[in-house]
């Protein structure tokens, strides 16, 4: 048989012989590609441990997942202590990723939160009324008429709103009166945790972190319906401020007094913006995981590379960064279950 190959080859062209059977000379040290085998049962955990050998996205998901672990062992160390930075867009607080982000808050797992107004108002519509199952392909005609709206496959009956209405402006209210009679100027954070406080709800993601004194920031609080709220709210107390830049000075303060940083940035656009500018002050993030579909081709902060981020010395030379290319709400449950959950689970054991 090898005399046979021999033979064949000798009538090969040489230089068709030279491209296609051109020798490897250097010895690959990387991990083996190799998927899990279901013939050893099921056995979830080390089925994600599977995706960092499995190549494509299922790998950039593997060590994302080591990535945040770093961060989390960094956070708990007496040295070098990490504060960990959490961004999300608004469709993780409409979908069931709100739940898994409350679960981080409720057990003081994050140090710090960047989002959007629909990011925030999102939370406390879904604890006076819920959100519902759609389809992406329903008629937005006949879904105006019917007074629903749709974000995605969720369907948000405007009664939704209108209850929002009802419990956010005695709210507010309050807070103007605090301003008017007690010079109370109010920044979008201190915001949020009042509303955390009065919703009073352990569903509530803002409930907890206003329990846990986590910080949320939202650069862009007018942007959704919480800021229709302020406008319709401004025909009758006219003169109500809210202070954007104490917001800024905190969110930097934050990052440029920290001994470490770590970004875990669902989505783009401002969240991953304002996250990024922040540990920019501080000579940027030691550790860093993007979750989106962006592409950078088009210029956009949302689809830029960790490596621009880089360059722009928002992450250190140090930073071994992840960008997992996948809808987040596919991910997040398994980063979770294999980065904070299980820390967790772990020192429950040991307590």
């Amino acid at each position: 048989m090898e005399k046979e190959a021999s033979d064949i080859l000798n009538l090969i062209p040489e230089k068709a012989k030279e491209a296609v059977m051109k020798e490897s000379t250097a010895k690959i040290e990387n991990p083996v590609v190799k998927g899990y085998d279901f013939n050893s049962g099921i056995d979830y955990s080390k089925m994600f441990s599977s995706y960092y050998s499995s190549g494509i996205q299922a790998t950039n998901l593997g060590l994302a997942i080591e990535q945040i672990n770093q961060m989390i062992l960094s956070r708990s160390s007496k040295e070098g202590r990490c504060r960990i930075f959490l961004g999300y867009t608004s469709n993780m607080v409409s979908c069931g990723m709100r739940e898994v982000i409350r679960y981080l808050c409720e057990h003081k797992m994050v140090d710090c939160i960047v989002t959007t107004g629909g990011g925030v108002e999102e939370d406390f519509m879904k604890c006076l009324k819920d959100t519902y199952v759609g389809d992406f392909k329903l008629s937005g005609s006949e879904l105006r008429d019917s007074g629903i709206n749709r974000i995605g496959n969720m369907l948000v009956p405007n009664d939704n709103y209108c209850s929002f209405e009802d419990w956010l402006m005695p709210v507010l209210v309050k807070l103007y009166r605090e301003q008017t009679e007690n010079k109370v100027i109010f920044s979008p954070s201190m915001i949020i945790d009042r509303l955390g406080k009065e919703i009073n709800n352990k569903e509530s993601v803002y409930y907890w972190c206003h329990v846990n004194s986590i910080p949320v920031f939202c650069p862009a609080l007018t942007d959704g319906s919480l800021g229709d709220m302020l406008f319709f709210f401004s025909y009758k107390y006219s003169g109500f401020v809210v202070d954007i830049f104490s917001d800024l000075k905190r969110i930097n303060d934050i990052a440029a007094g920290a001994e470490r940083t770590g970004m875990l940035i669902l989505g783009g656009g401002i969240v991953k913006h304002h996250i990024a500018r922040a540990n920019l002050l501080r000579g940027g993030a030691n550790y860093a995981v993007y979750i989106n579909t962006g592409v950078e081709y088009d210029g956009s902060d949302a689809g830029a590379s960790t490596d621009e981020a880089l360059s722009k010395g928002e992450i250190t030379e140090e930073c071994r960064p992840v960008k997992v290319f996948a809808e987040a709400s596919l991910v997040l449950p398994i980063i979770v279950a294999e980065t904070f959950a299980k820390h967790r689970e772990a020192a429950s054991k040991l307590s």
